[in-house]
């Protein structure tokens, strides 16, 4: 009866158009009245504690961090001194993509922020010089993607802060998937610049290691951004929250010094990055108060126990909740995907042995997957409209295809090989 309460609840509520948080929030509230004697004050207390919760205010301050790197055209800078580094290699400056958004990422951690940031600069540049549109922008998708696994994630964050799950242990899980993923996305670019079409035009500039040299001594305040945002954190000298806060002073401070931030510029970041965390708020709370009906009704036990009933392993339970995430990420934002469902995925994963910190960099993987499969790939949308439609989303989204296999093959290898995300957090506990 819950089970047929909790889905035709969202059902029709989402149906209706209303917001995403508030859909959760009513069928929570509606769960809790009718199948647990009307513990609503449970859920409401629960809702205060997450929005109180100390470790949770990183949230907003790594949005404001990502808007003011936006703002202040540091991305413009970065994109210019990588660039001479890649002149040589089959795919040139298609690599320079992955690499920017890969390090862009280390301090953004939003998808959509890195794909908006690195593709504004790219593409007009790209395509004046006769690169592959398609190609451009499906690197640039796809890169993308990496702001949400690589450190500082707010997928993670969020993960963490939710589940109680170590945010040190799973920003460092998520360093060398990340990485590996970025050599698979350039390797990639790499093949199909060998084979095919051409996708890049004749390289003609000559490689001089002196303007290589000049262009990386350009990127100089990303590694202090780094620094101030994930060697805190790790070093053990400040709370991710604290290294949150340190990040967004060193970057206004690098904005206004070296970037083209404006006091105007800076209240536009602030202004975007209030409105975004609204957005997350609502979802929050409305996630909460289901969370603590589902807990309550022991629905994530039952799921697990009707699945047991139906013979799978616990390998089997994992295939089918990837199944799930690939299906919902059709249709839901990674945010909301990820606040929405962990509250069923989370204990019916943990309990069959799975390990919480590799979990959440699998779960975010999906969600990078997500971030590039239509009809609401939210990165297909924001590039196709930086390139004023010239690639659509249809197109966008076949040009991101073999880095969507990319993706689920990374799920796969995390799978079968958990120390490559546990290695790390391991060894430095």
């Amino acid at each position: 009866m819950s089970w047929l309460i909790l889905g035709s609840s969202l059902a029709v509520l989402l149906s209706t158009g209303a917001l995403l948080g508030a859909a959760l929030g009513l069928t929570g509230f509606i769960l809790l009245h009718f199948q647990a004697n009307g513990a609503s004050a449970l859920a409401i207390n629960s809702a205060w504690n997450l929005l109180t919760e100390f470790t949770l205010s990183a949230v907003p301050l790594f949005i404001i961090l990502g808007d003011i790197l936006l703002a202040s055209g540091v991305s413009t800078r970065v994109y210019n001194g990588l660039t001479p580094l890649f002149r040589r290699i089959p795919g040139q400056l298609l690599h320079t993509n992955i690499a920017v958004c890969t390090l862009f990422g280390a301090v953004s951690g939003s998808s959509t922020s890195t794909a908006a940031a690195i593709g504004s600069v790219s593409y007009p540049e790209l395509r004046q010089r006769g690169y592959s549109p398609s190609m451009v922008v499906g690197s640039l998708a796809a890169g993308g993607t990496l702001g949400l696994l690589i450190p500082p994630s707010l997928a993670l964050l969020i993960y963490g802060a939710t589940q109680n799950v170590s945010i040190g242990k799973l920003f460092m899980a998520g360093l060398i998937p990340g990485a590996l993923i970025a050599f698979g996305f350039s390797a990639w670019i790499y093949i199909r610049s060998r084979i095919g079409s051409p996708v890049a035009p004749p390289a003609t500039e000559p490689f001089s290691w002196k303007e290589v040299g000049v262009g990386l001594m350009q990127v100089w305040p990303l590694p202090i951004l780094i620094f101030f945002v994930l060697g805190t954190i790790y070093m053990g000298i400040a709370t991710p929250t604290e290294a949150a806060a340190l990040g967004v002073a060193a970057a206004i401070v690098i904005g206004f010094s070296w970037g083209d931030l404006t006091a105007a510029k800076l209240w536009q970041a602030f202004t975007r990055a209030s409105f975004m965390f609204s957005a997350i708020a609502l979802i929050l709370v409305g996630t909460v108060i289901l969370a603590q009906a589902v807990s309550l009704l022991g629905l994530p036990r039952a799921a697990v126990e009707m699945i047991s009933d139906l013979g799978f392993n616990r390998y089997g339970v994992l295939v089918m909740v990837v199944l799930v995430y690939l299906l919902l990420g059709c249709f839901f934002d990674g945010i909301s995907l990820l606040l929405m469902t962990l509250p069923i995925t989370f204990p019916m994963v943990t309990s069959l042995g799975f390990d919480p910190v590799w979990f959440g960099v699998v779960v975010t993987l999906l969600m990078e997957v997500g971030m590039i499969t239509p009809p609401v790939g939210l990165n297909l949308f924001v590039l196709s409209s930086i390139t004023k439609n010239e690639v659509n989303v249809a197109q966008a989204a076949k040009a991101s295809l073999p880095y969507w296999l990319i993706l689920l093959v990374a799920v796969g290898l995390l799978t079968l090989f958990p120390a490559i995300a546990l290695w790390l957090p391991n060894s430095l506990q």
